[in-house]
């Protein structure tokens, strides 16, 4: 009888997603005087080699992307980022973010509690761009690691006039430092009054956004920026 097992890889601060291999189970008693056909072994071959080198390939086209505008938050970097909470607006949302230093990597250390009450609903750390800057970007990249919940990157254009407009994509963190990027092909307006897809050479600003429901929010940002 056939069954699938998972199969994860992983590089360097990136984990590429479980992958499905097929593999046959012989029952424990039929192990030494069966084998395999030839036929099924050829088939379990193709199959995991096809799905190694698509993840293989995936990952060194990330790897290889150019990355620009990156953020470290040292000294200088953490200049350019200030933090926003709901309260702009009335809500209640509270928290903070500070710049620690551990093992020589500084990093955006950002908590607080968001609350949807009074239409409110986020927290957030946001820098600004020149414009043009990114013109060149596919996408978004950070190194983050969190508390196992979602949280989301938000650009605003000069498209996006009023408070509530920006584009928005989503992550997940876990405890352990990770690698994510996000394409431009991913983020999703929020009104729509904009143009469905992000157009880079417009883009005004980056945020990290703990957003839209009630929770704790706890999440480190060693490293974020652009890609081409």
């Amino acid at each position: 009888m056939s069954k699938f097992i998972p199969v994860r890889l992983t590089v360097p601060f990136m984990t590429i997603p479980f992958m499905t291999v097929p593999f046959m189970t012989i029952p424990p008693k039929t192990i030494a005087s069966k084998t395999i056909p030839s036929k099924t072994l050829h088939f379990l071959t193709v199959s995991f080699m096809t799905l190694f080198l698509a993840s293989v390939l995936s990952t060194s086209q990330a790897v290889a992307a150019e990355k620009i505008l990156v953020d470290k938050f040292g000294e200088e970097s953490r200049q350019r980022w200030s933090y926003f909470s709901d309260q702009v607006m009335g809500g209640v949302s509270q928290g903070r973010v500070e710049y620690p230093d551990q093992k020589g990597e500084s990093f955006a250390h950002m908590t607080g509690l968001v609350s949807t009450e009074n239409n409110g609903g986020f927290i957030q750390i946001r820098r600004e761009l020149s414009k043009g800057v990114v013109a060149n970007a596919s996408g978004v990249y950070l190194k983050v690691r969190g508390n196992s919940q979602g949280y989301f990157i938000h650009l605003r254009t000069s498209g996006t006039v009023l408070p509530w407009q920006y584009y928005q994509a989503s992550f997940d963190t876990e405890s352990e430092w990770k690698t994510i990027f996000l394409p431009f092909s991913e983020f999703k307006a929020s009104s729509g009054w904009l143009r469905s897809m992000v157009k880079p050479r417009a883009i005004r600003s980056l945020g990290v956004v703990a957003y839209g429901r009630d929770h704790q929010a706890e999440i480190d940002v060693a490293e974020i920026g652009f890609y081409e």
